[in-house]
């Protein structure tokens, strides 16, 4: 195992890059057992000049290491450049690997990802038990002690799984829109996020960073229209929104959805593709159908009897609705009146007669 140097309460500057000597780092030990001994050794000039030059070493080695974090990219250009110091919590090993505990970890506050998959996340955390993180997780200094996960999540919440005491980290400094952008991008790209979070991800970016959905688009690499059509799902209700998150239906479906007119013609086809398992084209088909049934969403004005339709004939109108996944009408009142069920293909029509009538 590469051996790994604490930094203290962090590094004014990195040596050979930063003008650093090897004395500005200390490896990762017990201090005041390090005083007892010397104390102890005084007497002793041979053994105290050993641990001094044991001692030197390390600190090379530490500086070395450090060396190596800034040319493997590991570390702030402004860190490297002295402006800035490390964190403290970074160990780094001699590989320049910086590593840091995963409980210093916390979730990016532009974090997309709303939803992370139990199964998929414990056969993550045995492979990575068998071999170890292969990614260094992007992070960036929180300000009190702890640190942004920008973009690795999964990775982290897996390696807690697996009871792993630290990852592999690389450090970073972003804008909050930047953020977003390197959290919506790697999710994106391993195809991670749901079809609402994909949306409300691209939304957020929008009004982030003030870009349009073409300039959002190329820099997450989709099309133009793939954005838009992901943004038109925001606008679907709150219940058709958690049955698209919950694979109920498919953005497909949602699609058509979102072209009915009427919001009640819009419930009505909700109700058909869960009751019925209508796939995208039969969705879309009977959105059209629903659609021209309306009068291409113009409808007339209601005459003052409408207006004032029985409370309790409304309410059975839409039980009939919930019950036959179709448009129901009913005319008259409590005492006299007709009911008007609508299909829209012959495969609707049996449906229908037999949830009236009964299979034969």
């Amino acid at each position: 195992m590469a051996k790994k140097f604490g930094l203290g309460a962090g590094v004014d500057a990195l040596m050979g890059k930063a003008g650093l000597s090897a004395d500005d780092f200390v490896p990762n030990h017990n201090h005041e057992e390090s005083h007892e001994s010397h104390a102890e050794e005084k007497t002793n000039p041979a053994a105290e000049a050993q641990n001094v030059a044991q001692e030197q070493s390390q600190a090379q080695e530490a500086a070395q290491a450090v060396v190596k974090a800034v040319e493997a990219g590991n570390i702030p250009e402004e860190v490297a450049r002295g402006e800035r110091k490390l964190p403290a919590g970074i160990n780094v090993d001699e590989n320049g690997q910086l590593w840091v505990s995963v409980d210093l970890l916390k979730p990016n506050p532009h974090q997309p990802r709303k939803e992370f998959e139990e199964e998929a996340l414990h056969e993550l955390a045995d492979s990575i038990r068998e071999h170890g993180i292969l990614q260094a997780i992007t992070v960036e200094d929180a300000g009190d002690g702890s640190f942004y996960i920008i973009a690795g999540e999964r990775r982290t919440r897996a390696a807690k799984i697996a009871n792993l005491a630290e990852v592999p980290v690389q450090l970073r400094k972003y804008s909050d829109q930047k953020k977003l952008e390197i959290a919506l991008i790697e999710n994106i790209q391993r195809e991670d996020l749901n079809p609402i979070e994909e949306a409300e991800a691209y939304y957020e970016l929008m009004e982030l960073s003030g870009l349009s959905q073409e300039q959002v688009a190329a820099r997450v690499g989709k099309n133009r229209s793939t954005v838009a059509n992901a943004v038109r799902l925001l606008k679907l209700p709150e219940d058709m929104r958690a049955s698209l998150v919950q694979g109920h239906i498919t953005a497909g479906h949602a699609r058509a959805l979102l072209s009915v007119k009427d919001p009640a013609d819009m419930r009505i086809l909700f109700a058909k593709i869960i009751g019925t398992g209508m796939n995208v084209r039969e969705a879309e088909e009977m959105a059209r159908a629903l659609n021209e049934g309306a009068g291409n969403g113009v409808k007339p004005a209601k005459d003052s009897k409408e207006s004032q339709k029985d409370p309790n004939l409304v309410a059975l109108e839409q039980q009939f609705i919930e019950k036959l996944g179709t448009k129901v009408q009913i005319k008259g009142n409590m005492e006299r009146g007709s009911v008007e069920i609508q299909f829209f293909t012959k495969d609707d029509l049996n449906r229908i007669y037999y949830l009236i009538c009964g299979q034969e």
